[in-house]
């Protein structure tokens, strides 16, 4: 039989008991209190941070006419076209895409205006088809690539004639005008054009083609040769007559002299300090050349005459150079070992040296309307474009606010 248990009287709290039990009951109470603040505080923290990081991505970086663009549109857009790339680099790309993202809206809102689209679903299938992010900011950058080419195709080539007046150029660059005087009355004594502009002509496309540039439309010389200058010339020049020698100042040459002297060297480390002076043709050469030998400052011709980047505020100063650090024209004066320090080269001709200016000699062989070129059209049309894309940019009425600072910069850097 089981023993009932017999429970003991209880011990009524004595007074220290109640007082101790009432202290860790207030201890407990604060303790919690403070956890329950902590909890608060770190809550609000997480809170703050989510705010603060939502904050900025949620603000209005750039605003195209009355479209608008947040920092998170623009920070995937940077991400895109970074294309993983550093920190460092990705800095240098902060204005470029700010103002791509303009350009792109830009060309949208107008294009639409033309009633030229590309719908969605396009879109979709070409970022699936290249493996693209789907976001907002890759997907307006696709419609745009896709826009220009649907623009081409069905707004400018159809501005462009399949036929138009031509002219048969024959064109030659020369380094001087002495030199083209000469050419000219070889030419007039009936040496022939193509023999000589392969011989010596400066610009690369005239001198591959021994001169013979074809039957080419009104538009297009300025891209093919990289100059501005011969385009209305030739257009109102007399078939069969060689042309006066037409100076192009901004023509671009592979071609220079040298004047270089020895500032100091390191005979220990094979390297020489060099101060130089870079000009366009041999007739300018020999003029500074025997100015110098008359006595006239190194320093004062450099900065007035070199063609030497950073010339005019440096005197030609190379700095220090080592063999093979520049052409082997200047490596053979400058590393001699009889080159004394001080002493003034003779003139040194280098086809590794870029200068511009020379003279262009032309003739036409014949004038008529023909079928353009594929060539030809396709480069009227890109014409056509840049300058619609060229007005649209410049267009006062559009309405287009920059909000990025350098606050806002840093943030997308750290995000991109």
């Amino acid at each position: 039989m089981a023993k009932k248990r017999v429970e003991k009287p209880k011990r009524p709290f004595t007074r220290r008991q109640l007082s101790r039990w009432q202290q860790q009951k207030r201890r407990q109470r604060f303790i919690i209190g403070i956890g329950i603040s902590i909890a608060a505080v770190i809550t609000g923290l997480i809170g703050t941070g989510i705010y603060l990081e939502y904050k900025p991505l949620n603000q209005t970086v750039i605003e195209v006419n009355d479209t608008k663009f947040n920092m998170d549109y623009y920070i995937k857009a940077l991400k895109y076209l970074a294309g993983g790339q550093s920190a460092q680099y990705i800095e240098f790309l902060l204005e470029p895409v700010l103002e791509s993202i303009e350009h792109n809206e830009l060309i949208r809102q107008r294009a639409l205006e033309l009633g030229i689209s590309i719908s969605d679903k396009e879109v979709d299938d070409e970022l699936k088809n290249r493996d693209l992010p789907h976001n907002q900011a890759v997907s307006d950058i696709v419609r745009v690539q896709l826009l220009l080419d649907k623009l081409r195709e069905e707004y400018f080539e159809p501005q462009v004639p399949l036929s138009t007046e031509q002219r048969h150029i024959m064109a030659m660059f020369l380094e001087s005008q002495s030199q083209a005087a000469e050419v000219k009355a070889r030419l007039e004594a009936g040496e022939d054009f193509t023999q000589l502009a392969g011989e010596l002509s400066l610009d690369s496309l005239t001198r591959e083609n021994n001169g013979d540039l074809g039957w080419r439309p009104q538009g297009v010389l300025a891209e093919l040769l990289d100059t501005l200058l011969l385009e209305n010339h030739i257009f109102s020049s007399e078939v069969g007559v060689i042309s006066q020698p037409l100076y192009d100042e901004e023509k671009a040459k592979s071609l220079g002299y040298w004047l270089i002297r020895v500032l100091e060297r390191k005979e220990e480390a094979d390297e020489a300090r060099v101060q130089a002076i870079l000009l366009a043709n041999e007739e300018v050469a020999q003029s500074i050349k025997a100015r110098l030998d008359d006595g006239d400052d190194f320093d004062q011709l450099a900065s007035s005459h070199s063609q030497l980047p950073g010339a005019d505020e440096d005197k030609g100063d190379m700095g220090w150079l080592t063999p093979d650090s520049m052409s082997q024209a200047i490596d053979d004066f400058v590393f001699a070992s009889e080159t004394e320090l001080n002493m003034v080269s003779g003139i040194i001709s280098d086809e590794e040296a870029t200068t511009t200016g020379g003279y262009w000699l032309f003739k036409v062989l014949g004038s008529g309307t023909r079928e353009l070129a594929d060539e030809d059209r396709n480069s009227l049309v890109a014409q056509a474009m840049n300058d619609w894309l060229a007005l649209l940019m410049d267009d006062p009425e559009n309405k287009v606010i920059s909000y990025l600072d350098d606050e806002m910069k840093a943030f997308a850097v750290g995000k991109a």
